[in-house]
């Protein structure tokens, strides 16, 4: 997130209009309002009348004109004050500064007490960059004329400046002072409150810091600086919808300020992921898009815009946005290592080894090694996957990997040491500790409460990740037909769905509603018979892959299911999450696994004797 420029005053050269009056000064004859300029020759004019001549050449820019008026009368009278002046402005406007403040410094001789001479020579001063004489030289003015706005806003201006500069000199708390000061002279002076809101913000004051920002902005209401700093504090707090108000003010005032632009992308991005992670991923796909109206090379909003079209099963359009957000950022190794995923999903493993683009890149390196897994060649896959160990000793989800390397290569024990490592790392990574459960299956030969154990510590912790129904709108009417939920990834050709047809076939559908929640990846032809023959008889067939389990969980208890069975337990692509917010008042596990999930929201599990031999203990 980017401020703007912190120091901004620009508005001492507004106070000398055109003509080089300071603006409260009138000329002698006041200011023209004709629209052609009608000037009598000089020679008509002498005395007064010739001053006034000169002012009305000035008025119209005609400073070589004036000065030589000027000098004629000053030759003609050396103690005219309004001459001097008059002549020290036209020399000023010609930026022939010592001459002007020589000219000034005669009109002080004169009348040491004239404020518009003194406040000339502040200005000149300041051009100089002699702040402190300025300075003085305001305060006099404003000692002979307190009245004298001109010199006050002069004052207000340099007290600024020195304020700015004694802040970077260091010297923060007499900056701040100088900036009161300015205040002090000229309330309405909206840069000095700009500055103190910029000071502020350093110093970490924030609720200060915007304070002094809205005063800047109340006085001068086309400040965007001041919008655009406002943002920036509210986007560090978490308000978004606050910080894009104020840039939408900014832009409104300036709309081709580049840094407003930009950190309004940054808002927008980040409001995009936080309506996503609410659940509203469409808005925040909406929000994704609006960031790149304002900045159409962000590449972190196409990278979250892939993300999103990822987590909706838009492939294609997440291939899009990330392949964009790596043209536009080549660093983003994030962008490319999602591309590989998808082209590993896609059964395409040539094109994902191809997005290995940063050696030390663990996510990198730790899906070469998934890829080099399904392509069967375990050495490398090890290999890949202890690399991105060494990249990062501290990411879990390589631990988890490496135990399911050690796991197919039959080495169960390393394969437990593995996923613990990643859940210490990790304590409520989900693969891990659910693989850790799988695997204890086949080393635990259920002589000791370890595995039960294991098994309920798990479903205790997973558990507080997930809200619970405690009850349901299910009718009470006992004739009714139950209604049956059977949810699982494996209606496709997996052993699993061997077990599962014949209940799916042979239900009788007059006595008992039947609802398929399918979380299946990749559908195929036992996968469409399936969806076919319970459609046919009468059942409802949902699909849920990619859908969050809370909103299945909502799904579930919409559907007014009685008695909900899941065919997975701790295997592939489970949905246990919905199974923990007890969508169902009767919750059951079957066939998947073969022993309990260890969540106490599912009270029964069916089993038979060759299954769990009558002599087991466990």
């Amino acid at each position: 997130m980017a401020w703007t420029e912190k120091d901004v005053n620009g508005r001492e050269k507004d106070l000398i209009a055109e003509n080089g009056f300071l603006k409260d000064r009138q000329s002698s004859l006041g200011p023209s309002t004709s629209t052609v300029d009608v000037i009598p020759p000089p020679k008509a004019f002498e005395g007064k009348d010739a001053l006034s001549y000169a002012n009305i050449l000035r008025s119209r820019n005609k400073f070589v004109d004036a000065l030589a008026i000027y000098n004629s009368v000053l030759e003609k009278d050396s103690g005219c004050v309004e001459a001097y002046i008059g002549k020290g402005i036209c020399l000023q406007m010609q930026n022939m500064g010592r001459p002007a403040f020589e000219s000034f410094a005669e009109a002080i001789k004169l009348d040491p007490q004239n404020a518009c001479a003194l406040t000339h020579c502040g200005i000149l001063y300041k051009d100089e960059g002699r702040l402190v004489d300025a300075a003085e030289s305001y305060q006099k003015a404003l000692k002979a004329d307190a009245s004298y706005k001109p010199a006050a806003e002069c004052l207000a201006i340099v007290l600024t400046d020195l304020g700015t500069s004694l802040k970077l000199a260091g010297n923060t708390q007499e900056g701040i002072q100088k900036y009161y000061e300015a205040l002090k002279i000229d309330p309405h002076y909206a840069p000095a409150y700009y500055n103190l809101g910029v000071v502020y913000s350093e110093m970490m004051q924030y609720d200060t810091a915007l304070s002094c920002y809205e005063k800047a902005a109340l006085e001068r209401p086309m400040y965007a600086e001041a919008y655009c700093n406002m943002g920036v504090i509210y986007k560090n707090r978490g308000d978004l919808e606050s910080a894009i108000a104020c840039y939408e003010r900014c832009l409104a005032v300036s709309p081709n300020f580049e840094i407003a632009k930009n950190n309004m992308a940054i808002a927008l991005t980040d409001l995009g992921t936080k309506v996503k992670l609410e659940g509203d991923i469409n808005q925040g796909v909406a929000y994704y898009k609006k960031a790149l109206y304002y900045n159409w090379h962000y590449a972190d909003a196409m990278y979250n815009l892939g993300v999103a079209y990822g987590e909706m099963l838009k492939f294609d359009m997440a291939v899009v946005f990330y392949e964009l957000a790596f043209h536009f950022n080549p660093h983003c190794a994030e962008a490319c290592n999602n591309l590989g995923v998808i082209y590993k999903d896609r059964d395409n493993l040539d094109k994902a080894l191809a997005l290995s683009i940063k050696p030390n890149f663990s996510q990198s390196l730790n899906n070469l090694g998934v890829v080099y897994t399904v392509q069967g060649k375990m050495d490398a896959a090890a290999s890949m996957i202890e690399k991105a160990i060494i990249a990062n000793p501290t990411y879990a989800e390589a631990y988890n990997n490496l135990g399911v390397l050690y796991r197919d290569a039959g080495n169960i024990t390393m394969a437990v040491t593995a996923y613990e490592q990643c859940l210490k790392i990790d304590p409520d990574s989900r693969n891990a500790g659910q693989n850790r459960l799988l695997a204890m299956n086949y080393i635990n030969e259920g002589d000791d409460d370890k595995l039960f154990e294991a098994h309920r510590d798990w479903g205790r912790r997973f558990m507080r990740l997930y809200p619970q129904y405690d009850s349901w709108d299910n009718p009470k009417d006992p004739e009714r037909p139950l209604v049956i939920g059977y949810i699982s990834p494996d209606y496709f050709t997996h052993s699993v769905s061997y077990f599962i047809e014949a209940p799916l076939i042979y239900h009788d559908y007059g006595k008992y509603q039947v609802v398929v929640y399918s979380a299946v990846v990749k559908a195929d032809a036992k996968t469409n018979r399936f969806r076919e023959r319970v459609v046919k008889k009468g059942g409802l067939w949902r699909d849920i892959y990619g859908i969050d389990e809370k909103k299945v969980a909502s799904m579930i208890r919409d559907d007014k299911i009685d008695i909900l069975v899941e065919l997975t337990g701790h295997t592939a692509n489970n949905k246990l999450g919905a199974m923990a917010c007890r969508p169902a008042p009767v919750q059951v596990t079957w066939i998947g696994y073969p022993n309990t999930t260890g969540l106490p929201t599912i009270d029964y599990r069916i089993t038979d004797s060759l299954a769990d031999p009558p002599g087991t203990k466990q």
